[in-house]
């Protein structure tokens, strides 16, 4: 049997429309534009509205990344979501994205691994594409981290933003698209930077409503440090695995979590910042959700093209970091007539509807029988 190659055939991006200045922030918080940017680099971060969740920015993103792949929901095998911030503890937000896109054949389940969380998906879908488990995967990167920021801490409500991207990966014998992929982790430094309420160890309470225990925690200093070691190191290891050097990557997409992160990481690869995407300068820190938007705007701009050798990097809460080696190939021929992800969603959403209705006429039956 010939190798499988895991190609990345399509893309996508969605934020919310609202836009938070530092200058807005300054009004709420004791900071200001010249000391936020002077810090990380970010100028302004979206915010979702009452109507936009992880669920709803991730389904937006997917239907692009379809149309971009023409590939239609229901020749999906597997969707992943990456994220911190779900829409429920369960069931999974993938599962929700199914339902709402019309991937009736796809099983769907959420990662965890906070802004390393992309790159672990990546990973994972890749590696069931070669191992013949799957054929055509969707991974999704989606947060709505504006609703676990403490709006008077303004160590931490400075830096994240919402937003989703999604990539739809397929099975091809061409060699090329992921070559290699690095996942490390550290649990000792899970105190760092975690939201400590709302699992099993802290329920939701009164008390710990009171101590802001629902809100992000970060030790900004220690991540900081950490940060710009592992980035360099998980880099060189991905690149070095694919029997490659820095010599052959166009580009560099790290998270984009702070612009003296990221310009440290590219000093200690001895690699050229202007081969280095970075735009959250607009977006902040978008977690998971940060590579693939950078990605899209990268493609959008011209920046990536077919051919191209990029790493996607990042570090995250776990504490995590990892990186994918891609050769870029883009979409592949379409295997069905192109179906408008728009229009489909609608008969999706009647689909859900009967599937509801069977299961009510089910439980009439057999809790009657």
């Amino acid at each position: 049997m010939s190798p499988r190659y895991a190609h990345i055939t399509g893309w996508g991006m969605a934020v919310p429309e609202e836009i938070l200045t530092n200058d807005d922030l300054a009004k709420i918080v004791d900071t200001s534009d010249e000391w936020i940017f002077s810090r990380t680099g970010i100028r302004e971060r979206r915010i979702a509205n009452s109507d936009q969740t992880t669920a709803s920015l991730a389904v937006e993103a997917a239907q692009r990344a379809l149309e971009v792949a023409s590939l239609h929901p229901g020749d999906l095998d597997m969707i992943i979501v990456s994220t911190s911030t779900p829409e429920f503890i369960f069931p999974a937000t993938a599962c929700i994205v199914q339902d709402r896109i019309g991937a009736v054949k796809a099983g769907a389940f959420d990662l965890l691994a906070a802004c390393t969380g992309f790159v672990y998906a990546v990973n994972l879908a890749s590696q069931a594409i070669k191992s013949n488990g799957s054929t055509n995967a969707l991974v999704i990167g989606s947060e709505t981290l504006s609703r676990f920021v403490n709006w008077k801490d303004r160590n931490t409500c400075i830096l994240f933003g919402d937003g989703a991207g999604a990539f739809v990966l397929q099975a091809s014998d061409e060699p090329g698209g992921v070559l290699s992929s690095v996942l490390r982790s550290d649990g000792s430094g899970g105190n760092l930077l975690s939201v400590p309420a709302g699992g099993s160890r802290f329920p939701v309470s009164m008390q710990s409503l009171y101590d802001g225990l629902h809100y992000i925690q970060m030790n900004g200093r220690e991540v900081f440090r950490f940060a710009t070691r592992v980035l360099t190191e998980a880099t060189y290891e991905t690149v070095e695995a694919a029997n490659l050097t820095m010599d052959d990557i166009n580009l560099l997409i790290p998270h984009q979590a702070n612009q003296r992160i990221i310009e440290a990481a590219a000093r200690g690869l001895n690699y050229p910042m202007e081969k280095v995407m970075v735009n959250l300068d607009r977006y902040g820190n978008t977690s998971t959700a940060s590579i693939p938007i950078a990605a899209v705007e990268a493609l959008d701009q011209g920046r990536l093209t077919p051919g191209d050798h990029t790493v996607l990097v990042a570090f995250g809460a776990g504490l995590t970091w990892g990186a994918n080696l891609i050769k870029w190939t883009g979409p592949l021929p379409p295997t069905r007539r192109k179906v408008s992800p728009a229009v489909y969603r609608r008969f999706a959403r009647i689909r859900s509807i009967l599937a509801r209705l069977r299961r009510r006429i089910e439980g009439f039956i057999w809790g009657n029988g």
